[in-house]
């Protein structure tokens, strides 16, 4: 059966419960895990039940083959192809040139992600690039889509045959212990579905309540975007470093750490029943009303795989019966919506509990009632400021003006003197100090227990911070859908106020 090209018809079609399955490409193109995974293409080529294969981009912060490399080969074998392209590693101009290539080659699946953050390499850490957030690259295929490149994404002059042609998927984590980190996944994914996202692929998790959150939160906000839950299947390696907090955004919860301790006692070292307890969860996910699965785990062969599809298969009759046995989340962490008691999965009725935060905050009380003087279009002192500081910038003045809105700014919000300032966009918190991959729509997935995925127990997630803020001052919106503009290079070292009142920063790039 040739299943090329099939993965977005079935993804579409509501009879068919898509099915694909992960590969992470090797550290060398010679390697044997790179035949292994050409070997595991042709088996599920024959199978014909994987609609597509998703190949990683350097998967934990290390270098590994490029993942067109091993996409060409498996799309000539047959099999669809999900390529990641994730942030962390390009500028935006390399991202349009990469695209142009793979536009080409045919590989027009994309998992659009912000990526982890770089690991050590040649001769020590490389430079975190995040020169665009995941929104911002949705948005940027999707100028391509339309033929509107680089320089002429401002003009109505692009040739319609020179459009590219990307089915661009997200991901969304509803595994998040905390209301902040969780509500603050879910309004970023408002901001991706505005950006053109198209199919959404989960977090992985164990947790049926977890995962028909997902579910209701889509149709509570009429989001109409096709979902594949996750079905990982780890190793005993993989599940200590999740469970230990070492592999980004990936928990798993103690009751299943213990489980799972426990089966390795058994004589294939508990392989049986992590594959049994997948088959349980594919089942339960087809059960929910998901779009498909999304399968994948460390050191698998096709015929791993093949006993988890037989076996939910088998079980999809009486999915239901499986759900006493998912439950992995600790009750005490936040849920967005109401437990139903009669089947332990979810009412659709939000969570008494979702947006009480206690106090005030003086600081953001003080912030933003000087900009709204000053800054705001309305402010009783925005045109004499604008006249004042576009007067100064025009004299021998202007450097000590810049240098005084520099201290100002740094001892105020540690301001790394970008030249197109974001406060009023976050809560006045500043990205490019508070966060470590310089995120301007939305978390990414990494954060546990509001620690930021890079500085664990030491610097707390910039969007929780967020989060907290706007909840104090009632002024958090579910619905965030307006695209913050990427960061114009160009004004780095440059006074953002003349910026602002020239015209010339991101706030008024949106507007064009």
């Amino acid at each position: 059966m040739n299943n090329a090209h099939c993965f977005q018809t079935s993804l579409r079609d509501p009879e068919d419960f898509t099915l694909t399955f992960e590969l992470v490409p090797s550290r060398g193109g010679r390697s044997h895990e790179h035949g292994r995974a050409l070997d595991f293409a042709r088996e599920a080529v024959q199978d014909g039940r994987l609609r597509a294969v998703s190949i990683t981009e350097n998967a934990g912060g290390h270098a590994a083959l490029s993942p067109e490399v091993l996409g060409v080969e498996i799309l000539h074998l047959g099999l669809d192809v999900i390529v990641h392209f994730s942030c962390k590693d390009k500028n935006r101009n390399q991202m349009e040139s990469l695209l142009f290539a793979w536009d080409r080659l045919g590989l027009r699946n994309l998992l659009v992600l912000a990526g982890d953050y770089p690991k050590p390499g040649y001769q020590g850490l490389p430079k975190p690039v995040f020169d665009l957030d995941t929104v911002q690259a949705l948005d940027l295929v999707g100028r391509m889509n339309q033929a509107i490149f680089g320089a002429d994404q401002l003009s109505a002059l692009a040739d319609p045959a020179e459009a590219t042609a990307f089915f661009r998927g997200v991901v969304v984590s509803p595994f998040k212990y905390l209301e902040a980190e969780l509500r603050m996944q879910y309004a970023k994914l408002h901001r991706k579905a505005a950006a053109g996202a198209g199919f959404v692929i989960t977090q992985l998790g164990f947790d049926a309540r977890k995962f028909q959150e997902v579910l209701l939160y889509l149709r509570a906000n009429h989001l109409e975007l096709p979902v594949l839950g996750n079905v990982f299947i780890p190793n005993l390696t993989v599940t200590e470093l999740m469970y230990r907090g070492e592999i980004p955004g990936c928990v798993i919860p103690a009751a299943l750490y213990r489980q799972i301790r426990q089966e390795a006692a058994s004589t294939d070292k508990g392989k049986g029943a992590r594959l049994e307890r997948a088959a349980k969860l594919l089942a339960v996910l087809k059960g929910l009303g998901f779009a498909g699965a999304h399968i994948g785990g460390p050191a698998l062969v096709f015929a791993d795989v093949k006993r988890v599809m037989d076996r939910a298969e088998e079980l999809a009759a009486d999915w239901s019966a499986c759900l006493p046995e998912l439950h992995f989340w600790p009750d005490d962490s936040f849920y967005y919506f109401k437990r139903d008691k009669a089947s332990g999965l979810n009412q659709l009725e939000p969570s008494p509990t979702a947006g009480r935060i206690a106090g005030r905050l003086s600081g953001y009380d003080l912030t933003r009632r000087i900009h709204d003087l000053a800054f705001a279009p309305v402010g009783p002192l925005h045109v004499p400021v604008k006249k004042l500081c576009l007067a100064l910038a025009a004299t021998r003045l202007a450097p000590g003006m810049a240098g005084l809105e520099h201290l100002i700014k740094f001892l105020a919000f540690r301001c790394q003197n970008c030249g197109d300032c974001t406060l009023s966009e976050l809560a006045y918190l500043c990205p490019q100090s508070g966060c470590a991959k310089y995120l301007l729509n939305g978390p990414c997935g990494g954060s546990r227990d509001g620690w930021c995925e890079v500085y664990p127990g030491v610097k707390r997630c910039l969007y929780v911070r967020v989060y907290e803020r706007l909840v104090a001052h009632g002024c958090f919106q579910e619905t965030l859908t307006d695209l913050v503009p990427p960061r114009d290079w160009a004004l780095n070292n440059t006074s953002a106020w003349v910026s602002f009142f020239s015209g010339r920063d991101h706030v008024h790039l949106g507007e064009k």
